[in-house]
């Protein structure tokens, strides 16, 4: 692989300093020289290459020579063993552009190998590069080039082993209408192919195992990727530390970031178009680090909206419930829960029921995660003055029937919401509490009066995501009677008519005995009786005690019947119940 010219900087200006010391020292006549300059710059490469090429020294004898005269010291690459090279140190490209490769570091001080030392440019875009203090070692030309080469092909050969086949997918950013700059965004990366079709093979992998994230993350000495998949993280792969550059660059062009902004963190969104009527949608975040940027990229896969109520894991009479409550013409559905509890999913599985021809819906969210035909959606922006309080009052002036505001985080939105609920509109929201119980005391604690909480809020629903069972490997078990009956089980239902299982780990669920995860509910209808404790003052125990008289299961109840129906186990109900 023949050395790519010096990029940035024209052969002349890089140059004289080698060739007049050569004319000085009598190894070159001045006419040899300019003839060598010219041959340079009209070939728009280094003078040392057109010196070789002509044979008028040996690399050894330039080598030699430059050691000598400038007192460097002279080292024979060919001794070197290219395993124990500090590669990560300096980026492969700049390495190629500026003919050095580093050879060692000591403290803040890094041992660089050059065939040039007059090349001072070089040493300082690699000193500014590195923020370490270069010191020159002085190589034979041809040496420097074959290792350049080998390091370049080993880096190569290592992505395209991880990135394995290539794959015919589009990456475009998340624009609507940028679709069709993919090509030109994609032609400006033929150099960095293995990168293009690595992040590729990554953001496929992350697909196919059903990851809710993917994170990117550089360290000192070796970079990670981890996905989030049924919510826990698993590290997935560790690249070479040197791609953590050109992978945060390109992530950052599609996704239509600053790609020289590296100080302050950004966010924008990137699509994975899979096929003429398949497109995944990422929401990318970058974060600057210690060693570089960690960039978390969030799948938002539109088709979760279209699963169906029936499969989000609602028991009938939940379903029915909840049914009843978002077919209302007015009122206000609240859902809670924390961050990462399927909320959103949640609710887009309701609006998109709701989602018909006659129907008028409008959404602030911040962002929006799932982009859905039909239903218009706002991007909340606080620092335009786009708050969910301002989107709110623009809705209310757009004729809507539903309204979905993403949270409910100060008492504007609180009010606004609950007057739109009462003027007859269908008003959908989340909000961060503990049950569903809770959730009333918290709109208290907002300064909402007691009255317009009980005449607009018809239904509350909490809800958690437990990891289902692996089917192709769990397995039932014998448990303990007092595990049981600790973990919130009646003795009544000890009848000896079920079995807990518990996971076992297999090729089909990379080991860990869960594969996909089913929603626990907590579905709260507001009834008359409640209302009359909501205008009473009352706490959210007098409600948890009402609901539970009104057949209400709590959180735990609800998972402990998805332990009973084989669909998860104990440990992790018990988990992510665990107030």
């Amino acid at each position: 692989m023949a050395a790519p010219a010096i990029q940035n900087v024209s052969a002349t200006q890089v140059v004289p300093g080698l060739a007049r010391v050569l004319v000085q020292a009598g190894k070159l006549t001045p006419e040899q020289s300019s003839a060598l300059l010219k041959k340079a710059s009209a070939n728009n490469s280094p003078f040392i290459d057109e010196l070789l090429a002509a044979k008028a020294l040996t690399p050894y004898e330039v080598a030699l020579f430059c050691a000598t005269t400038f007192g460097h010291p002279l080292m024979d690459l060919a001794a070197v063993d290219l395993a124990v090279l500090p590669i990560d140190t300096i980026d492969p490209k700049l390495s190629i552009s500026l003919r050095a490769v580093a050879l060692r570091k000591r403290g803040n001080r890094l041992l660089v190998a050059i065939a040039d030392p007059t090349n001072l440019q070089a040493l300082d875009q690699i000193k500014f590069q590195t923020q370490m203090l270069v010191e020159p070692v002085v190589v034979e030309a041809d040496k420097l080039a074959r290792v350049i080469s080998q390091l370049a092909k080993t880096t190569e050969a290592k992505l395209n082993e991880m990135a394995g086949q290539d794959l015919s997918l589009e990456l475009v950013d998340g624009s609507p209408d940028d679709a069709s700059n993919a090509a030109s965004a994609a032609d400006s990366e033929v150099d960095d192919a293995p990168i293009v079709r690595f992040l590729q093979k990554v953001l496929l992998d992350a697909i196919n195992m059903g990851a809710s994230d993917l994170h990117f993350e550089p360290y000192e000495k070796f970079y990670r990727i981890r996905f989030r998949v049924d919510g826990v993280l698993q590290e997935m792969s560790q690249p070479p530390l040197v791609i953590k550059e050109k992978l945060a660059a390109r992530i950052k062009v599609i996704s239509k970031l600053d790609i020289s902004e590296k100080r302050v963190p950004q966010d924008g969104r990137m699509k994975l178009v899979l096929g003429p009527n398949k497109a995944i949608d990422f929401r990318v975040s970058t974060l600057p680090t210690l060693f570089g940027e960690k960039i978390v990229m969030r799948i938002l896969d539109p088709s979760q909206a279209k699963l169906g109520i029936d499969a989000l894991g609602y028991e009938p009479d939940q379903k029915k419930l909840l049914l009843d409550a978002v077919q209302r013409p007015y009122g206000m559905v609240l859902v809670t829960g924390p961050t990462g509890s399927g909320k959103t999913v949640s609710l887009y599985t309701c609006l998109n029921i709701l989602n018909q021809p006659g129907v008028n819906i409008s959404t602030a969210e911040d962002p929006a995660e799932i982009q859905l035909a039909g239903i218009n959606q706002v991007n909340v922006n606080e620092k335009a003055g786009l708050t969910f309080a301002a989107a709110l009052k623009s809705f209310l002036r757009q004729d809507p029937d539903i309204i979905m505001v993403g949270e409910i985080r100060d008492l504007e939105t609180a009010d606004i919401s609950i007057k739109a609920a009462q003027t007859g509109h269908m008003v959908f929201s989340t909000l961060h509490t503990n049950d569903a119980p809770s959730t009333l005391t918290r709109m208290l604690n907002m300064g909402i009066a007691p009255f317009n909480i009980a005449s607009s809020v018809i239904l509350i629903t909490a809800q958690r995501l437990a990891r289902r069972l692996c089917s192709h490997c769990k397995e039932p078990y014998e448990a303990d009677a007092s595990v049981l009956l600790q973990a919130g089980f009646a003795e009544s239902d000890l009848d000896g008519t079920w079995q807990p299982y518990r996971p076992v780990g297999c090729e089909h669920c990379n080991n860990s005995g869960y594969k996909g995860r089913v929603g626990i509910y907590q579905i709260m209808p507001i009834t008359e009786e409640m209302q009359r404790i909501i205008l009473a003052n009352g706490n959210s125990m007098d409600i948890a005690k009402q609901a539970k008289l009104d057949g209400v299961r709590d959180l735990r109840q609800s998972g402990l019947l998805k332990v009973r129906q084989g669909m998860t186990s104990i440990e992790e109900v018990l988990g992510v119940t665990n107030e």
